[in-house]
């Protein structure tokens, strides 16, 4: 079940507002699709984001996959605990297994009205197709 509190992108993040920041993590059905996820490599504080491109990438026993901006901005922290235990990815998606915060440049009320972003019942219809 997908937490109804965050918004998705139809490449499998997630996005949940943590005071003037977004943090950003994959879905529970894309960790279960990667399968143990083994390593975990994300942009410096500081990197800017750009939608619809690659900014970090997951590997997993099975393969390699990219992790995409959903919206423009600005890395303000990055889940260091991921470096020793990637698997949190695995083990809880949605909380520990985070992956980075960030400064939407539209701030985040604009950002989360961006109409790429699907509410849970929306990204649980496009999963289950």
């Amino acid at each position: 079940m997908n937490p109804a509190d965050l918004k998705y992108t139809a490449e499998h993040e997630w996005v949940r507002v943590v005071g003037d920041s977004l943090r950003l993590g994959i879905t529970d059905y894309a960790q279960e699709a990667l399968g143990d996820i083994v390593f975990v490599t994300l942009p410096a504080e500081g990197s800017d984001i750009t939608p619809g491109q690659s900014f970090g990438e997951v590997e997993s026993t099975k393969s390699v996959s990219d992790v995409y901006a959903p919206l423009a901005g600005t890395i303000t922290a990055r889940n260091e605990a991921l470096d020793a235990n990637p698997e949190l990815v695995n083990t809880d998606p949605y909380g520990e297994g985070w992956m980075v915060e960030f400064a939407p440049t539209a701030g985040v009320e604009a950002a989360l009205a961006d109409p790429a972003l699907l509410d849970a019942a929306a990204y649980e219809a496009m999963t289950a197709s």
